[in-house]
């Protein structure tokens, strides 16, 4: 793929909000092939911070409110129209089945899967002939992972929505696509992130032998937008060989901390 692949071109990111997560990796990436980025989310100073630094434009925009979603249509329309569309948001709810309130369950439906809906709609009435739809997924939406019903669930059911998508508006050329990564070093897994323990809990059980970055996503991403991609109703899994094998059972991970633990009480003892 040649460098400045995207130049003329407008990408949608949102879910770019945070400091370091996984959209504004994307949105970096996509700018650094040539791209004009819109950047969204709900907090206006980092987005508009990243916009200054990578040469685009942002838009304060909660995917889960209708009326944001089409003004961010009608923005990407005033920029010409949309031709990469990514869905970068999610919440990692980790919460026993049994435990999983009403409250939980609305909140995660009402981002992951209504608000990726949504958004889908909202980019498809912005978008070029030839564009590109793409959502950030999760290998957990067909690998077990214990107390994630709820992420695993909308995540799922938005990858099948997107399907959708791909059968209706393929006679347009637009292709639509999920991407999937494994546990990867982010904001939204900070907590469990900063435990190495469990980290390598998890790297374990990749092939590659590494648990996934942004960066990695976000070159997974550039493909997928680009016009060598001939593939759409997919899910590309970029988790270093995940799906041979399996996620960590609770059990382990846990297991895998004590350990941990114990080991440097030792060495301080």
């Amino acid at each position: 793929m040649a460098e400045d692949q995207f130049a003329g071109r407008l990408a949608v990111v949102i879910g770019a909000a945070g400091e370091g997560n996984m959209g504004q990796a994307i949105a970096r990436r996509l700018a650094a092939e040539g791209a004009t980025c819109l950047v969204a989310g709900r907090h206006a100073e980092p987005l508009e911070a990243l916009a200054r630094e990578i040469g685009g434009h942002a838009a304060v925009c909660d995917i889960t409110s209708e009326s944001d979603l089409a003004a961010l249509g009608t923005q990407a329309r005033g920029l010409g129209g949309v031709d990469i569309a990514v869905n970068a948001t999610g919440w990692g709810l980790i919460q026993p089945f049994l435990e999983t309130t009403r409250q939980d369950l609305d909140r995660m439906v009402a981002l992951q899967f209504t608000g990726a809906f949504q958004f889908y709609q909202a980019m498809l009435r912005a978008m070029n002939d030839g564009g590109s739809l793409i959502q950030v997924t999760s290998a957990t939406a067909t690998i077990m992972l214990e107390d994630h019903a709820a992420y695993m669930g909308t995540k799922a059911g938005a990858d099948h929505v997107l399907r959708c998508v791909a059968n209706e508006f393929g006679h347009r050329g637009i292709r639509a696509n999920s991407i999937a990564p494994g546990f990867t070093a982010t904001p939204m897994t900070e907590r469990a992130a900063r435990n190495a323990a469990i980290v390598d809990c998890f790297a374990q059980a990749y092939p590659l032998g590494r648990v996934g970055t942004s960066d990695d996503v976000a070159a997974g991403i550039v493909w997928l937008a680009s016009d060598e991609c001939f593939m759409t109703g997919e899910t590309l899994h970029v988790s270093g060989g995940l799906r041979l094998r399996r996620n960590p059972t609770t059990a382990e991970i846990v297991e895998a901390a004590r350990k941990a633990r114990a080991a440097r009480e030792d060495q301080r003892a």
